[in-house]
């Protein structure tokens, strides 16, 4: 398809020049570039040298989020509400629950207590977690399993409640 030369570049000609728009010559773009050098780039540079610790600022003020601020507070508060909810749950049970303040400050404050383990705090006739006993007696199962190979290798078997502890503690 050929388009008529002659006419239609008249006819474009025309149109761009009644309107203005690409009249633009490069001396005009040149004066412009120019102005926003001596102009805009020194104001900027004021206007950053003036700010001083306003830029440091950023992120203050009264909206601000410090997220560093009543952190052991919130700690506390987090440590409470567990006790609590591992009373509350004991109790459920019909277990004796633990006492919520003496737990909390052992629990925040271990070096005044002592060094315990962690089996330590329970009391010696609180009943064992059932998920707790399942998984014990899943691990005394592979214990038995290894001792029966250790035994067909000829090779001493292992104590099974001291296995299990172990493997108990390494998982934990």
């Amino acid at each position: 398809m050929r388009r008529p030369s002659g006419e239609a570049k008249g006819l474009y000609s025309a149109l761009m020049a009644g309107s203005g728009i690409l009249a633009v010559g490069a001396t005009e773009l040149s004066v412009v570039l120019v102005l926003l050098l001596v102009v805009v780039v020194p104001v900027a540079a004021v206007a950053f040298a003036r700010s001083g610790k306003a830029y440091s600022e950023i992120g203050k003020g009264q909206f601000a989020v410090d997220f560093d601020e009543g952190k052991e507070t919130v700690h506390q508060d987090e440590v409470r509400q567990l006790v609590e909810a591992k009373a509350y749950r004991q109790a459920q049970r019909g277990e004796q629950p633990v006492d919520v303040d003496a737990e909390v400050e052992r629990l925040l404050n271990p070096d005044e207590t002592g060094s315990e383990t962690e089996e330590s705090h329970l009391p010696p006739h609180a009943p064992e977690d059932p998920e707790m006993a399942q998984i014990r007696s899943e691990i005394r199962e592979v214990v038995l399993a290894k001792n029966e190979s250790r035994e067909r290798r000829g090779e001493p078997p292992l104590d099974v409640e001291a296995e299990v502890d172990r493997m108990l503690a390494e998982f934990s």
